[in-house]
């Protein structure tokens, strides 16, 4: 298993349309064969840093979801908002396995 973990910083003034663009990929990435951890927002601390956690079987199945979004038009229409509403600055993007 690979847990990819993205680190946003957001538009801290456009929290409405991040959460919105979240919960648009959380369905997304479990339609197409990954398991999402969900989309943590804001709340105490810095205002402008959320992190999102989903996993995937195996890297090259996440490789594999990867070269699905380009076809898929609900992904791109959650990418078209993202960048219509420019909630995200940047993003960081690391994978990690679990320790159980």
């Amino acid at each position: 298993m690979i847990t990819c973990y993205l680190r946003y910083v957001i538009d801290p003034y456009k929290l409405a349309q991040f959460e919105h663009y979240a919960k648009l990929w959380i369905p997304l990435v479990n339609k197409m064969g990954g398991t999402h951890h969900g989309y943590f927002m804001p709340h105490e601390g810095a205002n402008n840093i959320a992190l999102a956690l989903f996993s995937f079987p195996s890297l090259t199945a996440y490789e594999e979801y990867r070269l699905k979004i380009p076809e898929d038009a609900e992904c791109q229409a959650a990418l078209a908002y993202g960048e219509e509403t420019r909630c995200i600055i940047s993003y960081e993007r690391s994978f990690m396995r679990p320790v159980f």
